[in-house]
């Protein structure tokens, strides 16, 4: 099963973290099938994620779960983050 999540990247104390579709039974740093984004929770407001919306629609249209975290952001983006939808 392909699942959305964060994967965090950066240093300590200064977290980044990237939107991937990855198989559920990879750890949550390990192999990614397709990065579909970032977000920085550091930035200022206005530059804090950039996600490719249209790659994110197509694996939640082909069934992929959104992490809880991962489909709070996409809320934020106004991507409806239900698997399986078609919009």
């Amino acid at each position: 099963m392909v699942v959305l999540r964060m994967k965090r990247m950066g240093r300590a104390h200064a977290p980044f973290y990237r939107l991937s579709a990855m198989d559920k039974r990879n750890p949550r740093d390990g192999a990614v099938i397709e990065n579909l984004g970032w977000y920085n929770p550091g930035a200022k407001p206005g530059a804090q994620y950039q996600f490719n919306t249209d790659r994110v629609k197509y694996w939640l249209s082909v069934g992929a779960q959104p992490s809880e975290t991962a489909a709070n952001l996409l809320k934020k983006v106004g991507v409806d983050p239900t698997p399986g939808k078609k919009s």
